[in-house]
């Protein structure tokens, strides 16, 4: 049996973010910090959709969820807190969030929605963070030469979001979410996510006055099409989630354990929930 823990990251978020602060790549620190803008408002999605889900199970399912509920909902508000300190920083260089109201309005847009649409969002789009947490805690590129501090806020991140893959995808199973729709939302997912996650970062780039240097596009060519790029190193992950007999589970997450135990002075246990095993 697995838990999920609830933990308190003890990095420096006072201090200023150097305008490139990974690595001085304007790429790469463009596209995190376009990341980093989406998550306070998708947590919080998250967070709901996922006590929507546990409120609409029947009595005798429901306590099989509390406990894995309860940590999810913990490691999830967590980040909400720590990406909005960070984002901050960002607001103060001059950079402008279009992606969180954009994501918004989609959200409010289908408020009304079965909890299983936003069941099946939220999987989707756990899905999404997951395999991209598998890419950052496998290669050294996406992060080499970011600050130290920084660095290890987004391993944390990325090993919790392995941590927690399930929780979402399980609900909408347990509440009869079927495979036709859960692939119409995972299509749908892809193409916001995609669109919105390029959107930011060449906006990002256009705001930070490094949009014209050929060392930008040579960084974007490197980081999204090389050999250990992002794109191939997620392709077959991301294909994964299309097949009749996928589970969350499957996913391999050893570099999560890995980098959690051998980190755990970068962080204090706060609660930590057992999951369903």
């Amino acid at each position: 049996m697995t838990e999920l823990v609830v933990r308190r990251l003890m990095i420096d978020l006072e201090t200023p973010l150097a305008r490139h602060w990974n690595g001085g790549d304007a790429f790469r620190t463009a596209l995190f910090n376009a990341l980093s803008m989406s998550f306070p408002v998708g947590e919080q999605y998250f967070i709901d959709s996922v006590k929507a889900g546990l409120q609409a199970l029947p009595p005798e399912q429901r306590e099989r969820f509390e406990a894995e509920v309860k940590g999810f909902i913990g490691q999830e508000a967590t980040h909400r807190r720590i990406h909005g300190l960070f984002n901050a920083h960002l607001e103060k260089q001059g950079l402008v969030n279009h992606w969180a109201p954009r994501a918004k309005r989609r959200m409010d847009a289908m408020a009304q929605a079965d909890v299983r649409i936003h069941l099946g969002v939220t999987a989707a789009t756990e899905h999404f963070t997951a395999i991209l947490a598998e890419y950052l805690l496998g290669q050294e590129a996406p992060l080499a030469g970011a600050e130290e501090r920084l660095a290890t806020l987004w391993r944390w991140h990325a090993s919790e979001e392995a941590e927690h893959r399930s929780t979402a995808f399980d609900l909408y199973r347990a509440l009869g979410g079927n495979e036709e729709w859960r692939l119409k939302i995972f299509r749908a997912v892809t193409m916001f996510f995609v669109t919105d996650m390029l959107r930011q970062t060449l906006h990002n780039l256009w705001r930070d006055g490094t949009w014209w240097r050929p060392s930008t596009w040579a960084s974007a060519a490197r980081m999204l099409f090389g050999r250990s790029g992002l794109l191939r190193q997620m392709a077959g992950p991301w294909r994964r989630y299309k097949r009749a007999d996928f589970h969350p589970a499957q996913q391999d997450d050893h570099l999560a354990h890995e980098w959690l135990a051998t980190h755990s002075a970068q962080f204090s246990v706060v609660g930590a929930a057992p999951a369903r095993g």
